[in-house]
């Protein structure tokens, strides 16, 4: 006879919830006795039946991910993350990809899927976009990432602080000129994209460095944009001894196009990036490094709570960036 929840609950001497929450990965279990019913679960042979679960609790099994990108780095990373834990929970992802947020026309998402899901995660989007604004009059939890809304649970960074620290970086290298390679003229729908340039703006002032508006390009996130950024800011009467790229796929373009002009970085002109690229390395890149995988895990985990307890207060975590230091900087050549 296949073993049941009532099986597993009964040996380990705890309450069908509690086997519940702690087979499905959810918080508010001790974790002595998340392990006590795993050990139990595993030598009964108990394989959690995903269709009996979603029939028991009432729920879908799913949870939409409203994202303006897919095929983007920081978006398929930041997917990676939450597929991670979804799957450990035995919960569905359902996709909806609406595209640029400053475009109209789209579907909304909530048409199409508020009737199969569970809950809502949506990455970097502004909570006034179109289709995403009614989600929040659904009743169902939602958890934002890069952005934040009344009664929602929100994860991210400090944009600020780590343009800031990418910008500071270039300063105590003795370079002033220093330009910057943005995604889009503001003003911008993300708010990283703000927030980056608010530390980079705020922390030229406290140096009392000019900014310099022909010191700044846009290079939309992309290798070949930040080539094109690079390439044109070169062809500047007075071009720029360093470069703050607001994304490492841009700054590896302007790496691209330093190399085509015979101008080797850090030597000729510094660069530094941001996000932490696995591929920073290989191209020797001084970058921002924010924890992305963990990101997406951390924001999935949120919803997960929202759905154990919906009363709970909502909480809002910043994860730590950190900087690594590589070839592309170097002092100022006088």
């Amino acid at each position: 006879m296949a073993m049941t929840i009532r099986d597993i609950a009964r040996e380990a001497g705890v309450s069908t919830a509690t086997v519940s929450r702690a087979l499905r990965g959810l918080p508010n279990v001790d974790p002595v006795t998340r392990e006590k019913v795993r050990q139990v679960a595993e030598r009964l042979d108990y394989v959690v039946s995903p269709a009996a679960s979603r029939l028991a609790s009432g729920r879908a099994g799913s949870i939409a991910v409203i994202t303006p990108y897919i095929a983007r780095w920081y978006f398929a990373r930041v997917l990676s993350g939450i597929e991670g834990v979804l799957q450990a929970s035995d919960l569905d992802l359902l996709l909806s990809s609406i595209g640029d947020p400053g475009e109209t026309g789209h579907v909304p998402p909530h048409r199409k899927l508020r009737r199969r899901v569970d809950g809502f995660l949506v990455i970097s989007l502004p909570t006034e976009t179109e289709g995403v604004s009614e989600i929040f009059d659904l009743d169902q939890p939602v958890v934002l990432i890069d952005t934040d809304h009344d009664g929602c649970s929100s994860i991210g960074i400090d944009d600020v602080a780590g343009a800031r620290m990418a910008v500071q970086h270039l300063i105590n290298l003795g370079h002033e000129r220093i330009a910057l390679i943005s995604g889009r003229p503001r003003p911008t729908p993300f708010r990283p994209e703000d927030n980056r340039f608010i530390g980079y703006r705020d922390t030229m002032v406290e140096a009392g460095l000019r900014i310099d508006p022909d010191l700044e390009a846009c290079g939309h996130f992309t290798i070949e944009g930040g080539e094109r950024a690079m390439t044109s800011l070169l062809a500047r009467a007075n071009p720029p001894t360093a470069v703050f790229a607001m994304s490492d796929e841009m700054a590896f373009g302007a790496l691209r196009s330093l190399r085509a002009h015979g101008l080797e970085p850090g030597r000729d002109v510094s660069v530094v990036g941001f996000d932490g690229h696995e591929m920073s390395e290989h191209l020797d890149l001084t970058t921002v490094v924010q924890p992305v995988e963990e990101i997406g895990a951390r924001a999935a985990r949120l919803l997960l709570a929202r759905l154990d307890d919906p009363q709970a207060p909502p909480k809002h975590d910043v994860l730590p960036l950190d900087m690594v230091v590589r070839g592309s900087t170097a002092l100022r050549r006088r």
